[in-house]
Formats: structure tokens, C-alpha cells, sequence
């Protein structure tokens, strides 16, 4: 990784209507809850929040996921409920992002 990189890993749930998407910070402590449920999601996740990609699967501009979006996908208004189960059957990618700024 060159200067001015960091990785950014998020999980992709492909859903019945719409893509979702959990950004993860630690994915170390990811795996290791995967197989421990007992590893606080607070330990690997910041923004307790889940983004939807309208249907423009992991890539592509991505907004806060609505109550009503998240109750007809998951049966549940709770992101917190929505964010395990996306954890627990979404797939992770991880790419990295440029934190160069030019000036002129």
C-alpha cells in the first residue's frame, strides 16, 4: 500500500429488492466473531448503520437505508438486528481508498 491508502472493508447483502451494505472497521475482530458471538459488534463496526445501493450491488453511490426498506427485506425496522444478519450472510470486500489530495 502506497502513502496516503488505507483499506475500506464492507459487507455486501445481495437482497430480494436491494443491495445493503455494513462498513466494517476491524476485519480481524470480523472473523472472529463470525465463529464467537460473544465479540461485541462494537468491536469491529463504527457506523451502526446499513447504506443501500439501489440496486447497484457493492459499488455505486449508497444511501442510509430507510425503515420501511429495511422492514421488507429483514421483517424488522431495527438496524441493529439488520446489521447481524447482514454480518452473518453478506459477503465482505475490501478495497483500498486514496487519501491524496492535490492542491493547486
Amino acid at each position: 500500500m502506497t502513502r496516503g491508502e488505507s483499506t475500506q472493508s464492507k459487507i455486501h447483502y445481495k437482497g430480494k429488492q436491494e443491495d445493503f451494505l455494513v462498513f466494517v472497521d476491524d476485519v480481524d475482530t470480523y472473523k472472529k466473531w463470525q465463529s464467537d458471538k460473544s465479540v461485541p459488534l462494537a468491536h469491529f463496526i463504527s457506523t451502526f448503520q446499513v447504506f443501500q445501493t439501489h440496486r447497484q450491488g457493492a459499488q455505486g453511490t449508497f444511501d442510509s437505508a430507510s425503515k420501511m426498506s429495511l422492514a421488507a427485506e429483514f421483517d424488522t425496522e431495527n438496524a441493529d438486528e439488520a446489521i447481524e444478519r447482514i454480518l452473518e450472510n453478506g459477503t465482505m470486500q475490501t478495497m483500498e481508498v486514496s487519501h491524496y489530495t492535490h492542491q493547486i
